[in-house]
């Protein structure tokens, strides 16, 4: 039966035979991730494929597949390793016993640490640059809502000023159909007071009204 990978580095910490003393694995020398993966010129960068921004944020399977990272044929990818490190067989064992562990189960498997640092930093920078992407958007978009924002502004203005003015149109039409009919009642009352006059000479009590009729004010019309 095939032992899991967590069980190799138990396996082969163990002596290979009785009163042997266990052979030493050196353990890989650190090196720098710029040894490994070298940053590109700037020039040379190849461009990302667009990423849809639509995504949801969390997928991040669509932000390595835009940038072109696929798993390679092993299947051990540094998201492998992680996981590996996380086992709940190893996780609470000290961070060398871990190593350790993780070392000698890519060993077994015949994947190169070198491997996983570069599938690393190939995802680090898929990450950043989508992070770039999207702050670009936004910026962008910023820009644009600004842009809306004050030709709203500015709709507005107008607006609001086509509105008062029309509102002091209304103001003045009030205004001059309130002076034509006080003009008209000076008129009415200079023609009754003539009419009462001249009735006045035949009869005992005047009918005849003069001045606006009682309960109506400048602004109401005679309905007489």
């Amino acid at each position: 039966m095939s032992k899991k990978w967590y069980s190799y580095f138990v396996v082969t910490d163990e002596p290979e035979a009785a009163g042997t003393p266990p052979v030493e694995r050196p353990a890989p020398a650190a090196r720098r991730a710029s040894d490994l993966v070298p940053e590109p010129p700037p020039e040379a960068a190849p461009a990302p494929t667009p990423v849809p921004l639509a995504a949801p944020a969390a997928d991040l399977a669509i932000v390595y597949e835009s940038a072109k990272i696929a798993p390679p044929a092993h299947g051990y990818t540094v998201l492998k390793v992680a996981d590996m490190l996380q086992n709940e067989h190893i996780r609470t064992l000290p961070a060398d016993v871990r190593r350790k562990s993780v070392l000698v189960a890519l060993d077994a498997a015949g994947v190169k640490v070198d491997e996983i640092v570069q599938d690393a930093i190939l995802r680090d920078r898929a990450l950043d640059t989508y992070e770039r992407v999207l702050q670009q958007h936004l910026d962008e978009l910023a820009a644009q809502t600004a842009a809306e924002n004050r030709r709203l502004e500015e709709e507005i203005g107008r607006r609001v000023a086509e509105l008062r003015a029309q509102m002091d149109e209304n103001t003045r039409t009030l205004a001059a159909e309130q002076a034509d009919l006080a003009g008209w009642r000076a008129r009415k009352q200079q023609e009754e007071s003539l009419i009462a006059e001249a009735v006045g000479h035949f009869v005992t009590e005047n009918p005849i009204t003069s001045g606006p009729p009682t309960g109506q004010g400048q602004g109401d019309t005679d309905a007489r």
